[in-house]
């Protein structure tokens, strides 16, 4: 059964995407949003040029109640991803990120992947917090004919707010894909 937060968390991401999946991030409506997901953060808005991916998946965290001492919000998923990793091997905090053969990813939580042609791994995600990569949350999991899947929805895909689908094997972990592949999943424990 989802948490409050995640059922918030889930219904914010969507409700985002209903908004303005048919708007591109120069349109004026999507324009104004992404300066808000900005502001809200209390960060200077450098206008809609410049990647805000990571800003949106901050801004719906926010909205659905996690606070700066729950969550590292920052314009820079690698950085994110960082510090859930750090939580994950001190075994607290609200948000903790796993590998992806770790973690089944659930409603509320975050998948990680590469973007740019990169193929870094778990191992320099737990190094690192500056480097190219993407995160998205988890709106819906489920099984139809074509088996088990995740269903995200990001900022800035396509200069847009997008759905995708995430394959997952029999056993509900991510399935690797040899393009952008997954780096972890920030399981979501609040």
């Amino acid at each position: 059964m989802l948490s409050e937060f995640e059922a918030k968390l889930a219904a914010t991401a969507v409700g985002q995407y209903d908004a303005f999946r048919f708007q591109s991030e120069s349109d004026p409506g999507l324009a104004g949003q992404i300066e808000r997901y900005w502001r809200d953060l209390g960060l200077a808005f450098p206008g809609v040029g410049t990647p805000w991916s990571a800003v949106f998946v901050c801004w719906c965290l926010k909205t659905a109640g996690a606070s700066k001492k729950e969550f590292r919000f920052s314009a820079r998923h690698a950085e994110f991803v960082h510090w859930a990793i750090g939580n994950a091997e001190a075994n607290t905090g609200l948000f903790r990120a796993l590998p992806i053969d770790a973690c089944i990813p659930a409603t509320g939580d975050i998948i990680q992947n590469n973007r740019d042609g990169n193929s870094f791994d778990y191992a320099h995600a737990a190094e690192h917090d500056d480097y190219a990569s993407h995160t998205a949350i988890v709106v819906e999991t489920g099984t139809d004919t074509t088996g088990r899947y995740a269903v995200t929805i990001g900022g800035n895909e396509s200069d847009s707010i997008r759905r995708k689908r995430v394959v997952l094997d029999a056993r509900g972990y991510i399935v690797q894909r040899p393009r952008e592949p997954f780096i972890c999943v920030v399981q979501t424990l609040k």
